[in-house]
């Protein structure tokens, strides 16, 4: 991008763009008339009402089209959370007839992981927490070992937020079907940074979140293959908004910015994706021609997110490394554990040593990072490492 971002300093160099994405200005234009003239309730009889719903259909169908399926299979919800709460708590209760398993993995987002430690809590259901290897991906054959006739639902992630490993999701979801179980993924950290057709990817239930794609927080999307028939069970019970299934006066202003960051991201792909992975590897050379060995990528070296680089430094920690970089706005794992001195559950689950996991990085590019940023964030970030070795 050759415009500044209105919300990134010049003297902050951003690297987290995984942990949460500046609202495109584009996407803010997109929004603001539905702030100020359009404030009809989109389920009124009348011109107001009806321009509000126009609006949200119009939105339905920039999503959808991103996603490469129809609008009927698109339902707005409050943000990523929820969708992943909708699809897999929607399925195991209106499934339940058919079978009480649910298949996940240990490196999910713990809207996931908490959905379904409730499942078992609350509802008796069996859950597989799959291992991942050191790349932290799951194996296909790891899934079928697990899936029996009482599975319902295989959810696992399209990208992980810390690493940005790619999961094989066509070959686990033809397993899933095969054994007549449906195939959820999070897609939130994917959406929008590469291709993600619902098709190709074979999934049944797919989560988006506006703000990881430059669009505000608490908007997203889950994706439901009309066709299967499902009747979800909904979290939220009212009015008929959603098909019934997410109930509340729809925020439309919201809904039309998560429409205009897909329609952006579809019409950049996939030549974002190769400016990113770019910038990516570059900052990676930077730290492998200064530190060696003593730097380490975690993560799978080729099936990754092109934005994401997530690297340890031996010798330090990644905490102390970005206290004495403040130029440099980075995290060490994901914002759902910031605050936390363990280290990344993630990291640990693909078996790295404690120590290594404690001296993780997660430098993550977006649509304003540049190779100026990236020459200046190398050279700060290397700075302090150097001497908070020489202190040690």
């Amino acid at each position: 991008m050759s415009l500044r971002h209105p919300g990134l300093r010049g003297d902050l160099i951003y690297l987290d763009y995984n942990a949460t994405t500046p609202i495109d200005p584009a996407v803010v234009d997109a929004m603001l008339p539905y702030l100020r003239e359009h404030f009809g309730n989109p389920s009124s009889a009348h011109s107001y009402g009806w321009a509000a719903h126009q609006a949200i259909e119009r939105a339905r169908a920039e999503v959808a089209a991103l996603l490469g399926c129809t609008p009927m299979d698109i339902i707005f919800t409050g943000g990523g959370s929820e969708s992943d709460n909708l699809a897999i708590r929607g399925v195991a209760l209106a499934r339940r007839a058919q079978g009480d398993h649910i298949i996940t993995q240990v490196t999910e987002h713990p809207a996931v992981l908490n959905t379904c430690r409730a499942l078992e809590r609350l509802h008796g259901f069996r859950v597989t927490y799959l291992p991942v290897d050191q790349h932290g991906r799951v194996s296909p054959e790891q899934v079928e070992r697990a899936i029996d006739r009482r599975t319902v639902l295989v959810s696992i992630m399209h990208a992980n937020n810390e690493t940005g490993t790619l999961q094989p999701l066509p070959e686990i979801a033809a397993i899933a079907h095969r054994y007549g179980a449906l195939m959820h993924s999070d897609a939130a950290q994917s959406v929008g940074k590469i291709a993600t057709s619902v098709a190709e990817l074979g999934v049944d239930l797919l989560t988006v979140a506006g703000h990881k794609l430059y669009a505000p927080k608490g908007v997203g999307a889950l994706y439901i293959r009309r066709d299967l028939g499902l009747n979800l069970e909904p979290i939220l019970y009212g009015g008929g908004q959603e098909h019934g299934l997410r109930a509340g006066t729809e925020n439309v202003a919201a809904c039309v910015a998560l429409g205009a960051a897909c329609r952006l991201a579809a019409e950049r792909l996939p030549s974002e994706s190769a400016r990113l992975r770019h910038l990516r590897d570059l900052l990676w050379q930077r730290l492998r021609e200064h530190l060696g060995d003593r730097v380490q990528l975690n993560g799978h070296p080729d099936e990754r997110l092109p934005n994401t680089l997530n690297v340890s430094i031996s010798g330090v920690s990644g905490e102390e490394v970005l206290a004495a970089t403040p130029e440099v706005a980075a995290s060490t794992g994901s914002a759902c554990h910031e605050g936390s001195t363990d280290p990344s559950p993630v990291l640990l689950a693909m078996g790295l040593a404690r120590e290594r996991a404690r001296g993780a990085l997660r430098l993550t590019l977006g649509r304003w990072s540049s190779v100026d940023e990236v020459e200046r964030a190398a050279v700060s970030l290397l700075r302090s490492i150097d001497a908070l070795t020489r202190n040690i």
